[in-house]
């Protein structure tokens, strides 16, 4: 059986608060997390000329 759980210490509180600031910012800071996706094939360029491209 399980107890009830206390009220958070105020240093429990402030370290919750500091922890989600903190992967709030990092968050941010790697926004956006990749390019858009591309929709169109772009041209070979002259590197794959040797390639035989099928589209």
């Amino acid at each position: 059986m399980t107890r009830p759980r206390s009220q958070p210490t105020p240093e429990e509180i402030k370290e919750k608060l500091r922890l989600e600031e903190a992967l709030e910012e990092g968050l941010e800071e790697t926004f956006p997390g990749s390019d858009p996706v591309s929709v169109i094939q772009p041209p070979p360029s002259l590197g794959d000329s040797h390639i035989k491209r099928t589209d």
